[in-house]
């Protein structure tokens, strides 16, 4: 026996072991399965939250247009991301209606009443008088100077020219206050006066973050009058029975692919078995670390990536045991069956990564959720596939542990 290969298959055994044991026995008491679960947010269907459809009405001062619905959706995207909700879903119904969800709100009627509040946007002097208002802020747009240093570009109506350019020549030296419902976004100080009501603000780090600065200055009061048609309270109840049962199926199904793996293919089903333990590992940490707010359909997505992590797994060791009938030894018989059916893999993952790309790109909310978790599902279960699975079963051949050709599935 080598026993290197021996003690790098037990060290690897028992890191994964230990990880395994601390992510289904919680370390802090009040998470029910996993303890970075706290880092995995969850959507609407499964902590609950609040379902809100707006209605733009006509008023003789702001009648409904398309620009305006939309600018009007713009506001209340950003509104509620001040509230820092996991991916709030805001979506246009028709050509007036507007479909607002956020997950985890304790206030459903405060966090409506800010949503569709009149928003009220100031320009104050150093001493707290307040000079001009939204109203007479024609646009802000985002833009770069001759050095190419991002800025924002301000420009204002007629009457509000007039009124910067005496606030302007009074306060050279001094900061004008930018102020959206009374929380200050901006505080630039007067360079010179600006006679045509035409300003700059520089400089930005990014064109990017100008860029937002731009639509927080020209969306800072709703455009139309919004009536609330529909509030609803979704609970955590009917989201919290669901997860359980998925997670229950998901236990079940993987635990019979777990048995069948070993049986059918033996020794190398049991090495598949315990890729796919780092597998769904590997897929959790990443959800955790790239903050993926899990629902119901990204379960799915899940779920579904892990019967193809399988299938990939059926597909190499089918390889694997036609290399072994021609003849071949071990170590050439993994080498030549991985390479057979890297092809076969590579092209089924590739067509449902495609898949997965038009579904997010044209779907919405859970849809999007579940292209996101199928498309990080397939991509690890190719890592473990290819890698994870030939790595072990080079070390488990290399180590002599088991010499019997037959206990490979041969």
């Amino acid at each position: 026996m080598k026993w290197d290969k021996l003690l790098k298959l037990a060290g690897i055994i028992v890191i994964v072991a230990v990880v395994a044991v601390l992510a289904v026995k919680p370390v802090f008491p009040d998470v029910k399965w996993l303890p970075f679960a706290k880092l995995i947010k969850q959507g609407l269907d499964l902590q609950g939250g609040v379902h809100v459809v707006l209605e733009a009405q006509d008023t003789p001062e702001s009648p409904v247009t398309s620009d305006r619905v939309k600018q009007a959706m713009a506001i209340i995207e950003n509104r509620v991301n001040a509230y820092g909700v996991a991916e709030p879903i805001v979506q246009q119904q028709g050509d007036r209606r507007i479909i607002v969800e956020l997950a985890g709100i304790n206030d459903p009627d405060e966090a409506v009443r800010n949503m569709i509040k009149t928003a009220y946007l100031e320009f104050k002097t150093e001493d707290g008088t307040t000079v001009l208002t939204g109203r007479q802020l024609k646009t802000a747009t985002e833009g770069t100077d001759q050095s190419g240093v991002a800025e924002v570009n301000l420009e204002f109506e007629p009457d509000g020219a007039k009124i910067f350019a005496e606030v302007t020549k009074a306060n050279v030296g001094k900061p004008i206050y930018i102020l959206l419902d009374n929380q200050v976004i901006q505080a630039p100080n007067v360079q010179t006066p600006i006679p045509d009501g035409k300003a700059r603000i520089s400089p930005y780090a990014s064109l990017e973050e100008a860029h937002n600065v731009a639509i927080l200055l020209r969306s800072g009061a709703l455009p139309v009058k919004l009536e609330v048609m529909e509030k609803r309270t979704v609970g955590p109840t009917l989201g919290a029975d669901s997860l359980d049962k998925s997670i229950k199926a998901g236990i079940a199904g993987l635990a019979a692919i777990l048995v069948f793996m070993v049986l059918y293919y033996r020794l190398p089903g049991l090495v598949a078995d315990f890729a796919l333990v780092v597998y769904a590992l590997l897929v959790l940490l990443i959800f955790a670390a790239l903050h993926v707010t899990m629902t119901l359909p990204g379960i799915a997505g899940f779920l579904l990536s892990l019967g193809m992590a399988v299938d990939a797994n059926v597909i190499i060791f089918e390889r694997f045991r036609e290399e072994l009938w021609a003849g071949k030894t071990l170590r050439s018989g993994i080498d030549a069956g991985f390479k057979r059916a890297f092809v076969a893999i590579f092209d089924s993952n590739v067509t449902t990564l495609i898949a997965a790309a038009v579904l997010y790109y044209f779907g919405t909310g859970p849809i999007k959720g579940f292209a996101v978790t199928l498309s990080i599902g397939i991509l690890v279960s190719m890592f473990t596939a290819i890698t994870v699975t030939r790595y072990l079963l080079h070390l488990v051949a290399g180590s002599n542990l088991v010499r019997n050709v037959k206990m490979y599935g041969a």
